[in-house]
């Protein structure tokens, strides 16, 4: 990883507070009463994208401060879209999970996304250090992801990792986000599955395709899907999935599911073409799947998806969605 202490860093005004109570699983800490420190923000440099800073703002969890709590590192969650938080009742959330004991304690860096949101969030090839570019009617996407993906994996998480008591793991680092937010997000974790363990997707844009001439050229070339098929997997990651069932009325094949749900359908597992072709999906690759979260969840499977019936596109469903999630990331007793 890149040198942390490289990174140049600004703390901004206290945003909010937080209050909350919390234990940790792996570092277990009591639970706690005490208000959460205040949120700050930083300004970081990030060369590839100068002379653009990144703005991130850090949420510590409650008794962080305490002298009681100087040998406690505690897992983190990087969530893109940071400039959402607000939106999607981030601290709300927080704050009632923590007051019913229901998740451990987490450190959230929740980055802003670029002045370019759809040049940052997309797919990467770590291997050839090239982002991988789909099409779509708003123009490229992706055409600064690998830049922006081995930005957060190899400079802000050692710097996250220098300037507070994390847990220095893969199991200790999960990616999240939401939309394009959420397409990142999974690329964060399949590319870089030496730094994060879990992966957080809502409503991904999983239809990022390499062709755009047809319905079944879009079907066929999905960028995402050809990321699994052509990799093994990754035994220390796991993931969860989860979309709105009114997120949108497009239906490339006619089969009556939208092609939101769709997506994130056939990238867990698998895709046959009408010619008989197949493209793997994670259930291809031997993950454990659970394709019903929201009605018996399951903390043993690695990849678990979750459909909201009435959820649309938009931050309120997102909103909705964030609590499910944090329990299935950091439910206390979890695994």
């Amino acid at each position: 990883m890149g040198c942390a202490r490289s990174l140049s860093w600004v703390v901004a005004l206290v945003l909010f507070w937080a209050t909350a109570a919390s234990a940790d699983g792996a570092d277990a800490a009591p639970a706690s009463a005490k208000s959460a420190p205040p949120v700050t923000r930083l300004v970081l440099d990030a060369p590839a994208f100068a002379p653009e800073t990144i703005k991130v703002s850090v949420y510590l969890p409650p008794g962080y401060e305490a002298t009681s709590s100087a040998s406690i590192h505690y897992p983190v969650l990087y969530a893109n879209d940071g400039q959402d938080m607000a939106a999607v009742g981030l601290q709300e959330t927080l704050d009632k999970l923590y007051a019913e004991h229901a998740m451990q304690p987490v450190i959230v860096i929740a980055i802003d996304m670029l002045a370019d949101r759809a040049s940052g969030y997309g797919l990467s090839d770590r291997g050839e250090k090239r982002s991988l570019v789909g099409d779509s009617r708003i123009g490229p996407i992706g055409r600064r992801a690998y830049e922006y993906s081995d930005w957060v994996a190899t400079q802000l998480v050692p710097y996250v990792d220098a300037h507070y008591r994390t847990q220095r793991s893969v199991r200790g680092r999960t990616a999240l986000g939401w939309s394009l937010g959420g397409l990142n997000a999974f690329n964060l974790g399949w590319q870089y599955p030496d730094v994060f363990g879990r992966v957080g997707a809502f409503s991904p844009s999983f239809w990022l395709a390499g062709d755009r001439s047809s319905a079944q050229a879009v079907e066929s070339s999905r960028l995402a899907q050809a990321m699994v098929n052509g990799s093994t997997p990754h035994r220390d990651l796991r993931f969860w999935f989860s979309v709105g069932a009114r997120e949108e009325t497009n239906d490339r094949n006619g089969n009556g599911i939208i092609d939101a749900v769709e997506d994130v359908q056939d990238l867990i597992g698998g895709y046959r073409a009408p010619d008989g072709s197949h493209l793997r999906g994670l259930r291809d690759l031997g993950y454990a799947v659970d394709m019903d979260y929201a009605s018996h969840p399951s903390r043993g499977a690695a990849v678990a998806f979750y459909l909201l019936p009435d959820g649309e596109h938009n931050q309120a469903t997102w909103k909705r969605m964030l609590p499910v999630f944090l329990t299935w990331a950091y439910g206390t007793g979890q695994p």
